[in-house]
């Protein structure tokens, strides 16, 4: 190998990190939702530190409403996850809404929380809904799947997905996933609680290509204080596998160049 030994060019300085980029507006967020503003602001930071800044996607947000939920809905846990997936929405997607699925045996309910419309709405909606049941994911992903292959929309879709265990069908959620994997969604899985997510972490690890085209999942666990999680770390987390996956999706033709 011969090594080039010329002088590179200096790298130009890094600009100095803006919300400028993002899809909606420093103003706009202070005129229709100054209390999302510092979420805003650091969400802006995460995908800066993932060289995300200007990426567009359609942002979506699935519940569990499983039995089990109970606490994480009664100390605002759920909510605030809410309000952090709506500043995260805020700097992709310039709609200032985000499609909600509440789900537990089935589809238990669809919703949207918007940057005019998002304080206390989520347990609102919740209390709404009636008997929280059991804990099943295909269906709730195939909702988020109508719902955006019906949007005609033309940017990828972020998918927060948020649980406190197993899916009773297995096979289904697996099954979902795979075959989603040809499609322009990432699907971010939150797990609450103490469970220890062996199923998440397997669809996590699912093989490529062996089982799907590219590797469209990613999961943490946010723990048994989920609403204690800062809003640096969450965003962190979120947004760790996307990057690879925007990457790996548009070398397969999946998400546009």
């Amino acid at each position: 190998m011969t090594i080039d030994y010329r002088k590179r060019p200096t790298a130009a300085p890094r600009e100095p990190l803006t919300t400028s980029t993002a899809a909606i507006s420093m103003e706009k967020m202070e005129a229709r939702a100054p209390g999302l503003v510092s979420l805003y602001k650091t969400a802006a930071v995460s995908l800066a530190k993932r060289e995300v800044v200007g990426q567009r996607a359609a942002v979506y947000l699935v519940l569990d409403r499983s039995g089990s939920m109970r606490p994480y809905y009664r100390d605002g846990s759920v909510q605030h996850l809410a309000e952090q997936t709506l500043a995260l929405a805020a700097n992709l997607d310039d709609d200032g809404t985000v499609p909600v699925v509440f789900f537990s045996t089935g589809i238990d309910g669809t919703a949207e929380i918007g940057l005019d419309a998002y304080e206390n709405r989520i347990n609102l909606m919740h209390e709404s809904m009636g008997h929280m049941g059991r804990t099943n994911y295909h269906m709730a992903m195939q909702a988020v799947i109508d719902h955006y292959e019906s949007s005609g929309a033309t940017d990828p879709a972020f998918v927060v997905f948020q649980t406190d265990g197993s899916p009773t069908s297995k096979a289904a959620a697996e099954h979902v996933l795979c075959t989603a994997a040809r499609l322009p969604i990432f699907w971010q899985f939150v797990g609450f609680g103490d469970d220890r997510f062996h199923f998440l972490r397997k669809l996590d690890e699912l093989p490529v290509p062996g089982r799907r085209v590219v590797d469209n999942a990613g999961f943490f666990a946010a723990g048994t204080s989920p609403k204690a999680l800062s809003g640096d770390v969450l965003y962190d987390r979120l947004l760790d596998e996307f990057p690879q996956w925007l990457a790996s999706a548009r070398s397969a033709g999946i998400v546009r160049g």
